[in-house]
């Protein structure tokens, strides 16, 4: 399935990582879309992530729970104006795990403990390069939630960010978890779709609301 997008039903893309389209119904995208706002705004509020070669990331960041900077996790904004990292709300946590449950079973669900919240803006220009979330300690699966325009998701292997790959087009209300042998899968955006978010929601771009457990 290398390149090709998968059709938009619940589909487990590999192993431990599984699609599922329309999780999220119009009322919670937009409740979990005013959220974000309000968290998006300083102090530790929504900015452009400097790699430590001196480049940005295209797609912007806020942080809960812990602050992530390349690579590693901080209690202040370190690589941005210092406050504290605004605290991760409970009712995430309870959003993560039933995700999980959802997705992969109610065991996997039972240790998973979110504490951190990466919650990335694009715009119409932005990508994300293929990359694993391993800067945690712990091995919970990592559950992604989309909001707005759709995008290309990629895929890869836990080996390398080359081929094979698999791309999902993830729209906005849907979920992809991944855990188990896919917790450190390479994967990426190549691609956002501008202009394809639902009119109702009220959003131009689009937001990535990903939860994980930091174990730190």
């Amino acid at each position: 399935m290398d390149g090709e997008l998968f059709p938009r039903t619940r589909t487990e893309v590999a192993p431990g990582a599984v699609h599922v389209p329309d999780w999220l119904d119009p009322r919670a995208q937009r409740e979990l879309l005013e959220a974000c706002r309000e968290w998006a705004r300083p102090p530790a509020g929504l900015r452009t992530v400097r790699t430590p070669r001196g480049g940005t990331m295209t797609a912007r960041q806020v942080c809960l729970g812990r602050h992530w900077y390349p690579y590693g996790y901080a209690r202040t904004v370190v690589d941005g104006d210092g406050a504290p990292v605004k605290p991760f709300p409970g009712r995430l946590g309870e959003l993560g795990r039933r995700a999980v449950a959802d997705t992969l079973g109610a065991e996997a669900a039972a240790g998973a403990a979110y504490d951190i919240a990466l919650i990335n803006f694009y715009d119409g220009d932005a990508r994300m390069g293929m990359h694993r979330d391993s800067d945690e300690k712990a091995d919970a699966p990592v559950v992604s939630l989309s909001l707005g325009d759709s995008c290309v998701f990629r895929f890869g292997t836990t080996e390398s960010r080359a081929r094979p790959y698999t791309d999902v087009e993830l729209r906005s209300g849907d979920l992809f978890v991944f855990g188990g042998p896919s917790r450190l899968a390479y994967h990426g955006v190549p691609k956002v779709y501008a202009g394809t978010a639902p009119p109702e929601l009220g959003l131009s771009g689009r937001l990535n609301i990903t939860l994980r457990v930091g174990g730190l």
